[in-house]
């Protein structure tokens, strides 16, 4: 058995709210970029209501990838809990 005792991880306050600033940031631009991207697609070739709705849904998911995977990797630069 482990008789270590399990030490409570303690909270960066700085890194984590300066990590989730820059989301919050970056996050309108690329949702906002993604969405009129796909609604400018649709209404160039004349693609319809539906279609410029499923556009928006696969840029719209295409982007908050791209934010999930910039706060992982923000966290590993800037770690949210002591080691």
């Amino acid at each position: 058995m482990n008789d270590a005792p399990t030490r409570a991880k303690k909270v960066i306050w700085p890194h984590l709210i300066t990590v989730l600033s820059a989301a919050v940031l970056m996050g309108t631009v690329v949702i906002g970029m993604a969405l009129s991207t796909a609604w400018a697609i649709a209404g160039l070739f004349g693609l319809g209501e539906i279609f410029a709705w499923v556009l928006e849904a696969v840029f719209g998911i295409a982007g908050l990838a791209v934010i999930v995977a910039f706060i992982r990797n923000a966290s590993r630069i800037e770690p949210f809990f002591e080691r």
